[in-house]
């Protein structure tokens, strides 16, 4: 037994995946057959061929492709479901996952089509699985007709306050970071904090600290996707350390889009030795080729982190979650009883 192991074995809760992203080869393959929808490939083996990506703009025209293969409310309770299988095999107890309405409503699925299936999905899984699934829902930025953004955002916004009682946790955004700022988002967040829902936008991944201040002071950030630019900025780094500001760390993904060359270059070592917040997460794990268990392993190996450290940070995804107080005290309590079991059978003796 190992650490590896260990991390492996260990409760864990994700908080940066997406939906779209989070589908398996083999069900795209079905979807795209039941829905009568042309990809690239035809078989396992050439979708991950497909999914290599000269740059940001290429990986989002493969995301959109990907999105149109989901057109019945069965679509979506499928994949909402798979992937509760999946989080369960990874021990992930908790998922908040990103989803973006906009772009279903653009290809002529209504929000009643595809927020049924979301909602029939989750709570399969959680009943059969054991794994609690709440959504982002994120506003999707980087459209070039101002007037079609505009009003993307403010449907986006609309269906995420209306469904806060019904899954919805937070407003996100993401898409094309580098060149648009989070700025002339600031009235939609405004609007979904002010009904109750909680900001998570990108900021730090494909631009860098200026992105983190714009999401941190116009939007509100209360956690951040990615962040780890911040690196670039020491006193931003000190500010997300002193202002507890979680970022939502997404190791493979930084690496598959070019963020950072190698892991011997990715910041998430330094940014928590110096007291950041960080969580692991897997952002579009079959599209990277990776899990949320192989990014956990990272943790121990390359990063060196000793177990005490990598306690800490799975349960910084409990502490960074949008649950209630009492909530997120039982399961971080939960998560304890559970490690500390844990350890006695993979790292002692």
């Amino acid at each position: 037994m190992s650490l590896a192991s260990y991390l492996h074995a260990a409760p864990k809760a994700e908080l940066h995946v997406h939906l779209e992203g989070s589908i398996l080869p083999a069900t795209l393959l079905e979807l795209a057959r039941r829905n009568d929808v042309s990809l690239p490939a035809d078989t396992v083996e050439g979708l991950r061929d497909w999914f290599s990506y000269r740059d940001f703009s290429h990986f989002i025209e493969i995301y959109v492709a990907i999105t149109r293969c989901l057109r019945t409310a069965q679509d979506y309770e499928d994949i909402v479901y798979e992937f509760g299988a999946t989080m369960a095999r990874q021990h992930v107890r908790y998922a908040e996952v990103t989803f973006s309405p906009s772009t279903h409503d653009a290809l002529g699925v209504p929000y009643e089509v595809y927020f049924s299936g979301l909602t029939r999905g989750r709570e399969r899984a959680e009943r059969d699985f054991g794994v609690v699934i709440r959504w982002v829902f994120d506003l999707v930025r980087g459209l070039r007709d101002p007037a079609r953004a505009a009003r993307f955002a403010a449907y986006t916004t609309d269906v995420a306050i209306a469904s806060k009682d019904v899954g919805v946790v937070s407003l996100g955004l993401g898409g094309l970071e580098a060149g648009n700022p989070p700025e002339p988002f600031a009235a939609y967040f405004e609007r979904a904090l002010t009904a109750g829902l909680h900001s998570d936008p990108h900021a730090g991944e494909t631009a860098g600290p200026e992105s983190i201040w714009g999401a941190i002071h116009v939007l509100h950030a209360e956690r951040l996707g990615h962040g780890v630019r911040a690196i670039e900025d020491p006193e931003l780094v000190a500010y997300l350390a002193e202002r507890r500001i979680p970022l939502e760390v997404n190791p493979t993904s930084n690496l598959r889009l070019g963020v950072y060359p190698d892991l011997a270059a990715h910041p998430l070592r330094r940014l928590h030795d110096a007291g950041v917040i960080v969580t692991v997460n897997s952002d579009d794990p079959p599209l990277f080729n990776t899990t949320l268990n192989d990014e956990m392993s990272l943790l121990a190996d390359p990063f060196g982190f000793e177990v005490a450290a990598c306690d800490e940070i799975l349960l910084n995804g409990v502490r960074s979650a949008f649950l209630p107080a009492d909530r997120k005290a039982a399961l971080e309590a939960e998560f304890r009883s559970d490690l500390d079991a844990l350890k006695l059978e993979h790292l002692q003796g």
